[in-house]
């Protein structure tokens, strides 16, 4: 057999069972209007709009240009990049870091280059895929405790107290399927106990949470027990790229000097850097509580409704519809009603849990509401 049918062959056969399982994946050009709500994007606080971080990136282009044109140990690391990382240590009171060119590459770089072959990472059973790629590829033993159940992650870190390994604790702040987060200060509080590294993703809480906007650690006072902060540009802060912060130099240098994902690749565009840091800027003068009383409000009306919605104050609702053919039909539906939902099907999650994400805005007014929640109780009638 020809190597080119032997591809087509190889190819074609996981391809047919996507489509067979209502899972098959497809690019569509998305066009949003004036008319229709988006509630699918993690635009949280609209900043990718915001006239002033506008502004700010069209200065960076005419000051920088468009690409930052090489690897950022070359010449890619520009005095954008600098600005922005000092504005993100002041604004964690953080001393050292790393900015990358997306969350995934900064998950999947910390992960596979910090734990190591003969360590133990104890991670959340629900973290983000870039973080498992990252652990699978350290060679280090990866152990998943129950999801948000300290009390499951303790008896492992009993368990691991005796050994030689170093051990790795890592979760999401505010998890990205369900918006759902653990209790932070019970784990920094295992931290004091049992001396672990802790890494904690925070790209879905940045923003939403802390008087200052940070994060749920800020929120949660865990900040001085956190090891390794990760955190994204381009959900809340309306850019592009990704951060890693660390209390000690060794880190940041190891990652500079050995993550291929840093090393190898052009470097994120200035006018990223120069807009995000201009988001900072405006989520620090916002008020801390960016929207968690219009989701818990949205959630119990809902519920009321009779839909089984992830309960909490986060950005993040996800409504339980099972099956995928389901949760594609309500999606549609919606979308009809002008109002643009995530649907999220296997193998994002386990068969029989498919389910529809909203990505609530801080800046949500009442008539905003009340259409998006009269658009769902016509969905409940339609699918009677």
């Amino acid at each position: 057999m020809a190597l080119n049918a032997q591809l087509k062959q190889r190819l074609s056969i996981p391809l047919e069972k996507r489509r067979e399982s209502g899972g098959f994946r497809s690019l569509n050009v998305c066009k949003i209007s004036d008319e229709i709500l988006n509630f699918a994007n993690n635009d949280y606080l609209g900043l990718s709009s915001h006239p002033s971080i506008q502004v700010a990136g069209r200065e960076a282009i005419d000051r920088y240009g468009a690409s930052s044109s090489a690897s950022p140990l070359i010449t890619g690391y520009g005095p954008a990049h600098e600005s922005l990382l000092q504005s993100l240590k002041q604004w964690y009171g953080i001393e050292h870091g790393v900015i990358w060119n997306s969350g995934y590459v900064a998950n999947q770089a910390l992960l596979s280059s910090l734990p190591e072959k003969g360590d133990l990472v104890l991670a959340d059973r629900l973290i983000h895929n870039s973080m498992i790629s990252g652990i699978l590829a350290s060679g280090a033993r990866l152990t998943r405790y129950r999801h948000c159940d300290v009390a499951h992650l303790e008896s492992l870190l009993v368990e691991a107290k005796n050994s030689e390994r170093m051990v790795f604790v890592v979760t999401e702040s505010v998890f990205s399927v369900d918006g759902d987060y653990p209790d932070l200060k019970a784990i920094a509080a295992l931290k004091e106990k049992y001396g672990f590294f802790w890494i904690v993703d925070e790209a879905h809480a940045v923003g939403w949470y802390g008087d200052k906007g940070s994060g749920l650690c800020e929120a949660f006072e865990a900040l001085d027990q956190v090891d390794c902060i990760v955190g994204t540009l381009g959900k809340a802060l309306g850019s592009m790229g990704a951060y890693t912060l660390f209390k000690d130099s060794l880190a940041p240098d190891y990652l500079v000097n050995f993550a291929g994902e840093f090393i190898y690749s052009t470097y994120l565009p200035p006018v990223c850097a120069a807009m995000a840091e201009e988001a900072i800027r405006q989520v620090s003068k916002a008020a801390a509580a960016r929207g968690q009383e219009a989701s818990r409000r949205i959630r119990a009306q809902l519920i009321e409704l009779g839909y089984n919605a992830s309960r909490g104050d986060s950005a993040i609702v996800s409504i339980r519809m099972d099956t995928a053919e389901k949760t594609v039909s309500a999606a549609e539906y919606l979308k009809r009603k002008g109002i643009l939902v995530g649907a999220v099907r296997p193998p994002t999650v386990p068969e029989g849990t498919s389910r529809l994400r909203l990505s609530l805005k801080a800046s949500m007014d009442e008539a905003v509401q009340e259409r998006l929640i009269s658009a769902f109780e016509e969905l409940r009638g339609s699918l009677k």
